[in-house]
């Protein structure tokens, strides 16, 4: 398996990994996704040869805040590792950005898995966060 850069940006390919997970507010528009993705600050790609087996994408200013927007492996490729070299490879290159946040379904497997990478709940902090829908 290799992590790089996703650089050329495949529709079809993005669209089947957002669909396995079940991601249906991305495939129901996929120009806003292709948007998306073209004004990421980061992307990169699992890879085993030329197929794509996950993707991470991040979104900020990449010096005082990095937002983890997508982390997704396909189904099949899960709890191999490849979640976490993905997000290993985004916190090295952001590691002096202050400020790295994601959100999650609050469910125990997502929270002991970001929990793994060094990840804290905002509320352990003081904090809360918002969202507006």
């Amino acid at each position: 398996m290799e992590i790089k850069e996703y650089g050329e940006y495949k529709e079809e390919e993005l669209l089947s990994l957002y669909a396995s997970v079940g991601w249906t507010a991305y495939t129901q528009h996929p120009e806003t996704l292709r948007a998306g993705f073209a004004n990421s600050l980061f992307t990169l790609g699992a890879y085993d040869g030329q197929t794509l087996l996950g993707i991470i994408r991040t979104v900020g200013d990449g010096h005082t805040i990095a937002l983890i927007q997508d982390i997704l492996v396909f189904p099949e490729h899960q709890r191999k590792g490849i979640g976490s070299k993905l997000m290993r490879a985004v916190l090295e290159r952001f590691r002096n950005v202050r400020q790295i946040e994601l959100a999650t379904d609050d469910i125990p497997t997502n929270i002991a898995f970001y929990e793994s990478l060094g990840f804290r709940k905002m509320s352990e902090i003081g904090c809360c966060a918002f969202i507006r829908l």
